[in-house]
C-alpha cells in the first residue's frame, strides 16, 4: 500500500531563540519540535518529511505541498508571519482533500482561523499546571489505543470560551487544575478535506514526549488522510431531458435595454 505523505511544519523559531528559555526548550527539543514528531511518529505507512518558515517557499512550496496528503501544523509566534499567498494554497489544497492536523497555538494561525471562519480565540494561563484529558468519542479512529482519560502533569491551560464553529465533532474534552475546561481535540470537514485541532503541546514541557499525545496525533495523521480531488471545474451540462419551456429571455431586446438604463 502507498505510504501517507506526511509534511509536518513548525515555525521553528522558539526552539533557536537566546536566552534561558531557548535553551530549556532545546533541551525538550534540540533539533525543533518538527523533528521530534518526525522521529518518533515515523513507520512504514507514513513517508514523512518537514518543513519550516524559514526555508524557500516558507517550507510548502508548490512541488512540496502538493505532494502532501497530511500536513501537521505547530505555530505560536510567527503567525502574522506566514504569507497569505500560502495559507490560500494550503486552504485550497484542504478543500480538494489533503488532512490538516492542527496543534496548540496553531488554533490561531491564519489558516485554521480562515478555514474555521470565527476569531478561534480562547483564554489561556501558563503556570504549569495539571492538564486531564477525556475521551469524549470512545468510538472515533482518532482516540483508537487511547486510554479513556490520562494527565499531563505541567500543561498551558487553555479555556473556554472556545471560538470554534459549531460544526466541529468533540473528540477529546480537558480538566485543568486551575478548574478550566476546554474542548481540546475537535474534528472538522471543510470540503473533500478533514481538520483535527489538538490543544495539547506547549513549547516548554515535553508534552510530545508523552506516548498518549503522540498517539493521538499518529492516529490522526491517518484518519485525515483522503483522497485528492482534480482542480474542480463548473461546465453548463446538457439538459439529460427535454426542455420545452420557453425562455423568457428570447424574446428581449438587451440592445434596447442597455440603451433605456
Amino acid at each position: 500500500m502507498k505510504p501517507i505523505n506526511l509534511t509536518i511544519w513548525n515555525e521553528f523559531v522558539h526552539e533557536r531563540e537566546t536566552g534561558p528559555a531557548g535553551e530549556w526548550i532545546r533541551r525538550i527539543y534540540p533539533d525543533g519540535i518538527h523533528a521530534f514528531l518526525a522521529d518518533q511518529l515515523a513507520a512504514d505507512d507514513l513517508a514523512i518529511r518537514t518543513a519550516t518558515l524559514d526555508e524557500p517557499g516558507q517550507g510548502l512550496p508548490d512541488e512540496v505541498l502538493n505532494a502532501t496528503d497530511v500536513l501537521v501544523w505547530w505555530g505560536h509566534c510567527a503567525h502574522d508571519r506566514v504569507d497569505d499567498a500560502l495559507v490560500e494554497r494550503v486552504r485550497l489544497r484542504v478543500l480538494a482533500g489533503m488532512g490538516l492536523i492542527v496543534l496548540h497555538s496553531g488554533h490561531y494561525s491564519k489558516i485554521f482561523r480562515r478555514l474555521m471562519g470565527t476569531g478561534c480565540r480562547l483564554r489561556w494561563r501558563e503556570v504549569g499546571e495539571k492538564e486531564r484529558l477525556w475521551v469524549v468519542d470512545p468510538s472515533h479512529p482518532i482516540v483508537a489505543g487511547v486510554p479513556e482519560t490520562f494527565m499531563l502533569p505541567n500543561s498551558e491551560m487553555y479555556g473556554e470560551p472556545f471560538e470554534l464553529p459549531d460544526d466541529g465533532k468533540i473528540i477529546f474534552q480537558s480538566w485543568y487544575e486551575g478548574g478550566n475546561v476546554v474542548r481540546s481535540g475537535v474534528a472538522f470537514q471543510r470540503g473533500a478535506g478533514k481538520v483535527f485541532y489538538f490543544s495539547p503541546g506547549h513549547e516548554t514541557y515535553p508534552i510530545y514526549h508523552d506516548e498518549n499525545i503522540r498517539k493521538v496525533i499518529g492516529n490522526a495523521v491517518r484518519w485525515a488522510k483522503g483522497t485528492i480531488l482534480p482542480p474542480r471545474v463548473t461546465p453548463q451540462p446538457e439538459p439529460s431531458e427535454t426542455i420545452r419551456t420557453e425562455n423568457p429571455l428570447n424574446n428581449i431586446n438587451t440592445k434596447e435595454l442597455h440603451k433605456k438604463s
